[in-house]
């Protein structure tokens, strides 16, 4: 009978933990980690292949270097799940990405070992190099390892910030996590063999060596000797890239083979040379028959079962709003053949890559890219396309400049599809589309709109496809509609018109995107009151709809504003044109409710915008405390 084998998790809680287990131990932790980390999974949800594609990689980063006194930066942060395992959180996982939980990504406020926030792409460099040049700044130990994805490293900031990465010298390790580019697939042994060889201390010994020869020879001896030494490695290894913007390059290795990991790492870790990248090549899901072979559906995933990776399936109800835009998108494509589609390495986040199978030529996915994409946009707008750009709101910030200087201020025709718009539960304040209704309203020549539901949703993408005068952005949420019909004919808004949902006399509602539902909970609440109520769908941000708004005021004695969005929104726009036409003369009352002015952490939707104060009970609070507020200044007055 052979001897039940002892289970080494249970003994690692940090990294100090782990770095007293023997390297003949650790292909036994790296299993159980992946096995903890599918079961962890299996009853949240989150991002699961990425993750099981680093567990020896975060094994060996964690053995060979000193976390937390050596920087751990992972980018996105998506794949650190085996990271929290490691670090202290294990017990804690099954709170991931609930309220009062674990955040999906990391996070200065959770950990020691989380030293920089992440969730959005190709940042982790530009902080690695900060906390190196730091360290060498202070006189201090330690180094900065920057885990990034192939995927990432088709942003530019990671190439801005390698550009800039002399400065931090030794004291930075970049680690490229090949996972789906295959930019050179490890090739055996010998390929392990020369990355063992190419990043140890005798090599780099000798290579400066004979780099200090080679200065001295005349110039064209020294040329081609640099040059030998360049693409001898790069020819073999891929380097040569790396190596031009002030990298040593070492790889590619299997980044599932702890064996060659760990000797690399520790020659890296050891090196006197200047800044280093470790290309390591690693499968999505690995470990795991079902995330293996279907890596983007496992890539985030809801609850499933373990044994047969079946995802738990949401009710059936309404299509999704991103679903409706994608579909409403293919009609306007099936009528006009300059519509066009651009995605920031999101097609099936943004449901274009529906497009893509029906107008694969009209479909442009250009990575993570956001800058690119929007100005890329700008450009076909003025060749006389008409290009409908689909970025989450969070992403689309990462774009703003581009947004002001390329399509606002040459008034070109680029529709902005905002998807995410609003709260996003689980993934929290990173994710959250909280500020896209603030930063493009405050753009001349911007019109913003905002659906209320599914339908209005449809009218909004024809809209924009018939905008040709400038620049146009609809919003809407992620999740599921609210089950309207669709519309068979969609129709073509007047842009700035609003529209009346239910009327009343004494109090006015003026709601901006999907807390229409809410909006008009609020309204029965409120004439049950005796207070009859006007509930108004204004569609536009921008330009607003104001002959809709000053006839409210003048007829109710409360307007209050209601949007998904932060302070400097809609509701800012009305007290502007309400200020400014002496509107408000006659006493205060107009309420604004909108984001509060926080990051909220992640939960589920309903809960975070209970929190936010934005559901139908707050909303007749407001209106109420509005009321008394109005009654006791018309009292004060008299007295």
């Amino acid at each position: 009978m052979s001897k039940p084998v002892t289970p080494l998790l249970d003994t690692v809680d940090t990294p100090d933990d782990l770095r007293k287990l023997q390297p003949s131990q650790l292909r036994q932790l790296a299993d159980e980690l992946r096995d903890e980390m599918i079961a962890t999974v299996g009853q949240t949800g989150g991002h699961l292949g990425s993750g099981l594609g680093v567990v020896e990689l975060t094994t060996a980063v964690h053995y060979v270097f000193d976390t937390p006194r050596d920087r751990l930066i992972w980018d996105v942060g998506h794949q650190a799940y085996p990271h929290k395992i490691l670090t202290g959180r294990r017990s804690r996982m099954s709170s991931l990405r609930q309220g009062g939980g674990l955040s999906g990504f990391t996070k200065r406020s959770e950990s020691e070992y989380d030293p920089f926030g992440t969730a959005h792409s190709s940042t982790s460099i530009s902080a690695a190099i900060g906390f190196a040049v730091a360290n060498k700044l202070k006189g201090q130990p330690g180094k900065a390892i920057a885990v990034i994805g192939d995927g990432a490293m088709s942003a530019g900031m990671a190439y801005e910030a390698m550009n800039n990465a002399a400065e931090a010298g030794n004291r930075l390790v970049v680690i490229l996590n090949d996972n789906d580019m295959s930019i050179a697939p490890p090739v055996g042994g010998l390929s392990a063999y020369l990355a063992r060889l190419v990043s140890s201390r005798p090599f780099l010994e000798l290579r400066e060596m004979f780099k200090a020869i080679s200065r001295r020879l005349p110039e064209p001896l020294h040329k081609a000797a640099r040059k030998t030494d360049e693409f001898a490695r790069g020819m073999a290894m891929g380097g040569t890239l790396f190596e031009e913007l002030g990298f040593y390059y070492v790889g590619p290795i299997d980044g599932h083979s702890l064996d060659q990991l760990i000797p690399v790492l520790e020659n890296v870790r050891d090196a006197a040379e200047g800044p280093c990248l470790v290309h390591v090549v690693t499968q999505k899901g690995k470990g795991y028959a079902p995330a293996e072979n279907a890596a983007d559906k496992y890539h985030g995933v809801q609850k499933f079962d373990v044994i047969t990776g079946e995802q738990a399936k949401s009710a059936a109800g309404p299509p999704s709003y991103t679903g409706v835009f994608a579909q409403a998108l293919l009609a306007e494509a099936a009528r006009d053949s300059t519509v066009c589609a651009i995605t920031a390495a999101m097609p099936s986040g943004t449901g274009l890559d529906k497009f893509a199978k029906a107008y694969p030529d009209r479909l442009f996915d250009v990575g993570i890219a956001e800058q690119h994409a929007v100005t890329f946009a700008a450009g076909l707008a003025a060749q006389g396309m008409r290009p409908f750009c689909a970025i989450y709101s969070t992403f689309l910030q990462r774009a703003y400049d581009q947004v002001v200087h390329d399509v606002a201020i040459q008034n070109l025709p680029v529709r902005f599809a905002i998807d995410r718009a609003g709260l996003v539960g689980a993934d929290g304040a990173t994710h959250a589309g909280s500020f896209d209704v603030t930063y493009l309203a405050t753009l001349p020549n911007m019109v913003v709109m905002a659906a209320a539901d599914e339908a209005e949703l449809v009218h909004m993408v024809h809209t924009a496809a018939c905008h040709d005068s400038g620049p146009i952005a609809f919003r809407y949420p992620r999740g599921n509609g609210v089950g309207v019909p669709l519309p068979a004919v969609p129709e073509r808004l007047e842009i700035g018109k609003g529209r009346l949902v239910r009327e009343g006399t004494k109090v006015a509602l003026l709601s901006l995107g999907t807390r229409l539902a809410e909006a008009l909970k609020a309204a029965d609440l409120l004439d049950a009151k005796g207070l009859s109520t006007t509930v108004a769908d204004l569609r536009f941000a921008k330009p607003l709809d104001e002959a809709l708004i000053r006839r409210l005021m003048a007829s109710h004695d409360v307007v209050v504003t209601i949007e998904e969005g932060s302070i400097g929104g809609l509701g800012a726009h009305v007290l502007t044109l309400a200020s400014d036409e002496g509107l408000t003369d006659a006493g205060l009352r107009i309420r604004t409710m909108r984001l509060p002015d926080v990051f909220q952490d992640h939960d589920g939707p309903d809960k975070q915008y209970d929190t936010a104060g934005l559901n139908a009970p707050q909303i007749v609070d407001t209106v109420l405390k509005a009321l008394r507020h109005n009654s006791a200044g018309v009292q004060e007055a008299r007295a």
